[in-house]
């Protein structure tokens, strides 16, 4: 039997010994750890006579042999190799496996005297590759002169493609320790999600909360009415706590940000969470238990939402629930020294820890889970403190105590232990942001109209009732689009006609006589509500938006009567119908807004009919856009959903939301048709998304004949600022020159040089 034949199948199975190894390294403390396990385990299961992992230093570009089973043990670290250099590199080089008969004879073999290969001719390399990119090389060798079976190479790329996301995440956790000497002062940097836009230079400070939600275990209650008594006054203590941060905040802060944390309050004490709570208590489990338990249940309903900025609320109740938590069991909390520009950084950082800090001591936020659309970066936004979040997988919280660290929140990059010359560079950056911060904030009562007399409305979108005072606080024209879904998402029941009326009201009235578009209802599959469960194979083609509205009249009717009655004497609202895909859709919807209306008047209600629209967010919606333009008042294009649509790549997927691009040509070819056609039926079209405040994405828009645009209060003003700057002509030429190209990424890079030639270096850098 020759030495590189494997097991027998019947033997032992390749994928449970895949399983094994995966499982093992898995587990490995650190990245030496995890790469002595992966050489050992694959030289057994192999029965080669030499296993070893080259891993590549990001620093310089090198492959460092990190592990070996079969070469002198001595060598590991030292052993390293050009990327081009060698039949290892030729691996790297190719990106594919390299099988040779016998090493020494091939043009690329590369001898390393200290590692006693002579005696060894087979070979066989495979990359180790995550998201596309290279990580290393695991080689095997034998002492006989032949290439390695087909069975030998398939088994080694499928255990290197399984282990390239452990491997990814063990050398974000001990990429210091493994490639310098000099551990601590290395310099490296690493790419996460943008939170808030600026650019801070700090040490880093750690916060950690000791109240893990998650790990809390059932215990039955020995007194129900304690049990009770004690989560009541745990909500109680955070709701306190929450209030008062808005009074603290009072000065520093304008009144819309404050109202933050009187949102956040009042999520704390909503009736549904509390009672939900105490019936779990009542049915047999502690307090703490029956917290976790509440929690996880809401929590899970906004996790699985496609709209991100729903999907972020489930952040803010699973830190209200580690809050009450924390007054259950109180600790003792520890006093941190905030040292004079103090970056904070934890797992998961709530709106809390961040007032928590000293502000004139506060330079920027690191957390480590979230998004864009999370409180915690929205409160950063507000108090103009650069922040990132989504560091999880690319760096280890442990490691930035204490470091020395450069954050460029435009980017979403994290540089740790920064060079002079770095730290001076973002000092300067630093210096400019606040010229520019300066700048735009007396754009604020000045109109989006180009220099060549082109005017844009220019709106925001918005969710709770602290969205409000940021949109006016930034001089937005009205309300593109205000999402109702939480109000029917915290309850355990579907909100009444008054209920709704109420709210609705008050959104109307906050920015009348200016528009107000409420989109209705978009709840059913991915956006599930707990006291109407929907399970769905496939939740983005299913049961949502219009389909779900119009399969619940009574539901829908309701929402309808609420809107229309709310604008009573204001007149400024604006009906907004979400994920319409046929003409039928449509028709059907708005003869329920007419029929709805009609009632409300033959009721004696002084209401006036409001214009209705449709959002174009699918495909077959953009083809039809022609059809459905006879149907509506307006038009809305929803670029987040249709883009996700065009190019079919989810957001929230890890493995492809670098590839999510909305100047991708596809998208763009779709927006100029939509927009054509409300131009030949003298309809307005509106675009709200992340798209709309892109300053890239603003200069085709303004090419297109764009009537307005609709995005986050933080993106007006850069927004406003590339209006006021490029003029229509320009833009319409760039327009037919984008048109040409195929790549979204030379589309990107043109639009940019537009941007930084007409000095908006910064907006570049905010839209990076």
């Amino acid at each position: 039997m020759t030495v590189n034949n494997l097991r027998s199948p019947a033997k032992v199975n390749r994928l449970v010994l895949l399983q094994r190894i995966v499982h093992e390294v898995s587990a490995a403390s650190d990245l030496h750890e995890a790469a002595r396990i992966i050489v050992k385990r694959v030289k057994q299961a192999m029965r080669m006579d030499v296993c070893s992992i080259y891993l590549l230093n990001p620093a310089d570009q090198t492959l460092v042999m990190s592990a070996t089973e079969g070469l002198t043990p001595v060598v590991a670290g030292k052993v390293r190799l050009d990327c081009v250099e060698g039949l290892v590199g030729l691996v790297v080089t190719r990106s594919e496996p390299v099988n040779v008969r016998d090493a020494a004879r091939h043009p690329r073999f590369k001898s390393s005297p200290q590692c006693e290969e002579n005696p060894y001719h087979g070979f066989l390399g495979v990359p180790v590759m995550h998201r596309g990119e290279m990580l290393g090389v695991i080689v095997v060798q034998q002492a006989h002169a032949q290439r390695y079976r087909d069975t030998d190479v398939a088994f080694l790329v499928t255990l290197a493609a399984q282990l390239a996301g452990v491997i990814a995440l063990a050398r974000a956790a001990g990429t210091i320790s493994l490639f310098s000497s000099d551990q601590g002062e290395h310099e490296y940097y690493v790419d996460a999600i943008a939170g808030a836009p600026g650019v801070a230079t700090g040490t880093g400070v750690i916060n950690f909360s000791p109240a893990l939600l998650d790990s809390v275990p059932d215990r039955v209650p020995e007194d129900m009415q304690a049990e009770e008594a004690a989560l009541r006054a745990a909500v109680g203590a955070v709701v306190t706590e929450l209030r008062q941060l808005h009074s603290d905040f009072e000065g520093a802060l304008q009144p819309e940000d404050r109202a933050l944390f009187e949102a956040l309050a009042m999520i704390a004490s909503s009736h549904t969470l509390v009672e939900a709570a105490v019936d779990r208590i009542h049915s047999g489990n502690w307090a703490p238990g029956a917290l976790r338990e509440t929690i996880a249940e809401y929590a899970n309903q906004f996790a699985t939402i496609e709209d991100p900025y729903l999907r972020e609320r489930a952040r803010d109740i699973e830190d209200i629930g580690r809050r009450i938590l924390a007054h259950l069991e109180p600790s003792e909390n520890e006093q941190i020294d905030y040292p004079a520009r103090s970056i904070l950084v934890a797992e998961d950082l709530g709106p809390v820890d961040i007032a928590r800090v000293p502000v004139e001591r506060l330079a920027g936020v690191i957390s480590a889970h979230g998004s864009a659309l999370s409180h915690v970066a929205i409160l950063a936004r507000a108090m103009g403190i650069p922040a990132i979040v989504g560091t999880a997988g690319v760096i280890a919280v442990s490691q930035l105590d204490g470091k020395e660290l450069v954050l460029d929140g435009y980017r979403g990059r994290l540089h740790v232990n920064p060079g002079s010359a770095l730290v001076d560079e973002y000092s300067r950056l630093i210096r400019e942001e606040r010229a520019l911060s300066r700048e735009l904030a007396h754009l604020r009562d000045l109109p989006a109209e180009t220099p060549d007399g082109f005017r844009v409305a220019l709106y925001t979108n918005a969710g709770i009732q602290a969205d409000l005072g940021h949109s006016q606080a930034v001089g937005a024209e009205g309300i593109g689009l205000y999402r109702t879904e939480l109000q029917y998402m915290l309850r355990d029941q579907f909100p009444g006609e008054e209920e709704l009326r109420v709210v609705y009201r008050q959104v109307l009235e906050a920015f009348a006589p200016n528009p107000v578009t409420l989109r209705t209802l978009d709840v059913g599959s991915d956006k599930t509500l707990p006291y109407f469960p929907v399970e769905e194979p496939n939740p983005a083609l299913g049961w949502r938006g219009v389909r779900f509205a119009l399969d619940n009249p009574v539901i829908f009717i309701t929402q309808l009567r609420a809107m229309i009655r709310a604008s009573a004497g204001l007149e400024n609202l604006r009906i907004l119908i979400p994920m319409v895909s046929s003409v039928e859709e449509a028709d059907e919807a708005i003869q329920l807004v007419r029929r709805t209306w009609e009632e409300l008047v033959k009721e004696g209600e002084t209401v006036t009919l409001p214009p209705c629209g449709l959002m174009i967010e699918v495909p077959s919606a953009v083809w039809q856009a022609s059809s459905l333009a006879r149907y509506a008042d307006f038009l809305s294009v929803g670029t987040n959903d249709l883009t996700q649509y065009l190019i079919a790549v989810d957001r929230s997927n890890g493995r492809v939301a670098s590839r999510f691009e909305s100047l991708h040509p596809a998208v763009i070819g779709a927006l100029q048709h939509v927009v054509a056609v409300g131009r030949q039926q003298n309809i307005p079209v509106s675009i709200c998304g992340e798209a709309a405040g892109d300053p890239a994405m603003a200069i085709l828009l303004l090419g297109m004949g764009i009537n307005s645009l609709s995005m986050s209060a933080s993106d007006l003003p850069r927004i406003k600022s590339v209006i006021r700057t490029i003029t229509r002509e320009q833009a319409l030429s760039l327009l037919n020159d984008v048109l040409q190209i195929e790549r979204a990424a030379i589309i990107r890079e043109l639009l940019t040089g537009v941007l930084v030639k007409a000095g908006l270096g910064g907006l570049v850098r905010a839209g990076a």
